[in-house]
């Protein structure tokens, strides 16, 4: 399973051993500071438990990734997002060294999932989080339920 995670920049080098430790992850920098990405063997829910329950102090936030694509295949890997029927969604993205607005980026990708799947959006308590994080020419893209975005608080 791949994921992203973040931390405070300048605290990758212990964001990831904690990875290492927590789900026996391999990770590694990006060009930007404080993202990170990796891979382990675990499942999805097993890593999510184990990150959540791991005593952390450089760790701000882990997400898996169902797929990282290039960006210019973005739309059209998203139209092959199936959810289950009558499930509520939002999309949320995060860019990181594109020229590429954020809002604008979700209002889009939300529009063709609306067309594709018929599901009722809601921004406010989606069921279902259709989370872009794109870093420069690639994209990850995740569809998760709401429990399954870990966020922590870095600490000294």
């Amino acid at each position: 399973m791949k994921f992203i995670a973040t931390c405070p920049p300048g605290r990758e080098g212990d964001a990831m051993l904690e990875l290492e430790w927590a789900i026996n992850a391999r990770v590694r920098r990006t060009k930007w500071g404080g993202v990170l990405l990796g891979e382990t063997n675990l499942e999805r829910d097993e890593a999510v438990r184990k990150v959540r329950e791991f005593e952390t102090f450089a760790l701000q936030s882990f997400i898996p990734i169902d797929e990282l694509v290039d960006l210019e295949d973005l739309e059209e890997k998203v139209r092959e997002i199936r959810l289950p029927p009558g499930k509520s969604f939002a999309v949320r993205v995060k860019v990181r060294g594109a020229k590429v607005g954020e809002k604008s980026l979700e209002r889009k990708l939300g529009g063709i999932i609306k067309a594709v799947s018929g599901n009722p959006v809601n921004l406010e308590r989606p069921d279902i989080i259709i989370m872009v994080n794109v870093l420069g020419k690639k994209a990850g893209i995740s569809v998760l339920r709401p429990e399954e975005i870990v966020k922590k608080e870095a600490r000294d």
